[in-house]
């Protein structure tokens, strides 16, 4: 080994400087881009203070928020917590007015029935107050619209599947014209 440096020497002295051209070339070299600003950090020495959101500092707490001084409902929500509790006091009157020994009549209609309303879109019906095919048969389109909106990746299927239609023929007891229409259960 220490006669091939001693013959070799040359060549790895010139590999060193290569070596060494190379790593300054790598290092420092291409580094010299900086970048420069004129703008200020809250960090910097020297600097002012952050400059805080003073209107959000000022603002009351929701909870101190009083119903005259709540802020606007925008136009295209204007009343509809309104028109869903009118719902579901109406739900409320009705299921008092049947009589309990009718077990139809607190229960419920089997929303199932009505194709492409399967357990999960019943359950998510039921957690919105409809309980019974008359009260699809009754839906108008905005009805349909408020429902529609709530029913997630289900969006679409109130029409699609014509639940209003079928709620109808469903309401008034009419099974041979659903069949007609819809197929046999």
């Amino acid at each position: 080994m220490v006669e091939l440096i001693q013959d070799n020497w040359l060549l790895f002295v010139i590999a060193l400087l290569i070596g060494i051209a190379v790593a300054y070339w790598v290092f420092v070299v291409t580094r010299r881009t900086s970048v420069v600003t004129t703008r200020t950090d809250a960090l910097d020495e020297g600097a002012a203070p952050a400059i805080r959101n003073q209107a959000l500092i000022d603002t009351p707490p929701a909870s101190a928020v009083s119903p005259a001084t709540a802020p606007v409902v925008p136009p295209g929500l204007a009343g509809a917590g309104t028109a869903v509790a009118a719902v579901v006091e109406e739900q409320k009157a009705e299921a008092l007015k049947a009589t309990p020994g009718d077990p139809d009549e607190t229960a419920g209609d089997d929303l199932s029935r009505i194709k492409g309303l399967g357990p999960k879109l019943e359950a998510t019906l039921i957690s919105l107050g409809v309980t019974r095919f008359s009260q699809i048969a009754a839906w108008s389109e905005d009805d349909i619209d408020r429902i529609d909106a709530q029913l997630g990746r289900f969006e679409g299927r109130i029409r699609r599947d014509n639940w209003v239609a079928q709620a109808q023929f469903l309401a008034g007891g009419d099974m041979a014209g659903y069949e007609e229409k819809f197929g046999r259960l």
